[in-house]
């Protein structure tokens, strides 16, 4: 499990909505159980994104409760085509960290698409960047988004490409800014989030930031990821740095997209830029 754990939501009375059942440890799956009212059931499943510490315990707990799993669809779904495009070309840009290949939704969840159960419903947003098949739900009626990884309650999410896309999840991040009633973001890591549109400004300064400050780094002089990652996260633990190296490399596949960087041999992890 990430950091301090992944979160899972159940949602409703009686016939329940399970949202990301988490990694496939026995004792998680056994505080799932016990947190259901006497008599309650399972009947809907739904996941976010297709991380080890978020779906692959919902394939053990839809057989053995009957309930209908829904997602986006398998790890790799939503990926762009630019994105695609650069996997097919044998770039080196590693990723593929926590990825949980073997799910696959029992029906797939397109973005608007509304799940509804006995007095809840939960309408899904694809908010791709974190994973390319990544959801949000929001619970109708009501101001809440079961946020996923999109946005977690006490850090930045990590987005390692080709899987992960910065520019996919700014664009996201934008959307979920613009929804004017939302009040309440229950995250898949953190404490829930009270103030939710003062934290997805905060993290969109964040990464607007970031960028600067590798734009100013590569005007100084040429580097690769591990260089530029060791001057721009100097005041950090060097043992975060590979971790930080993922996040680099996603804004320059974004500028590099948009033409304000170049790759001198071609976008990789190895390269100088």
């Amino acid at each position: 499990m990430t950091f301090t754990g992944t979160r899972s939501y159940i949602v409703g009375e009686g016939e329940v909505a399970l949202i990301d059942p988490g990694p496939d440890d026995p004792a998680h799956h056994a505080a799932l159980m016990a947190a259901l009212a006497p008599g309650e059931r399972i009947t809907h499943i739904l996941v976010t994104h297709t991380h080890c510490d978020h779906s692959p315990l919902a394939t053990t707990m839809a057989r053995e409760t009957g309930a209908m799993l829904y997602g986006f669809g398998p790890h790799g779904s939503g990926m762009q085509p630019r994105m695609r495009a650069l996997v097919d070309t044998g770039a080196d840009l590693g990723g593929g960290e926590g990825a949980d290949r073997r799910f696959r939704p029992e029906r797939a969840l397109e973005d608007g698409q509304t799940v509804a159960g006995r007095g809840w419903a939960l309408t899904a947003l694809h908010t791709p960047g974190h994973l390319s098949n990544h959801l949000c739900f929001v619970l109708e009626d009501t101001g809440v988004v079961f946020s996923g990884d999109h946005v977690m309650g006490w850090a930045s999410t990590l987005i390692s490409p080709p899987e992960g896309d910065l520019t996919d999840f700014m664009s996201a991040l934008r959307r979920l800014r613009a929804r004017a009633g939302d009040r309440l973001y229950l995250p898949g890591h953190g404490a829930p989030v009270t103030e939710p549109h003062r934290l997805v400004d905060h993290i969109i300064a964040h990464r607007e930031g970031r960028e600067r400050q590798i734009l100013a780094a590569l005007a100084e002089a040429a580097d690769t990821i591990t260089g530029l990652t060791a001057r721009i996260y100097a005041d950090i633990d060097p043992k975060l740095h590979p971790a930080a190296a993922r996040n680099v490399l996603a804004h320059l596949v974004d500028l590099v997209e948009r033409g304000e960087v170049a790759a001198e041999d071609g976008l990789s992890r190895t390269g100088r830029f």
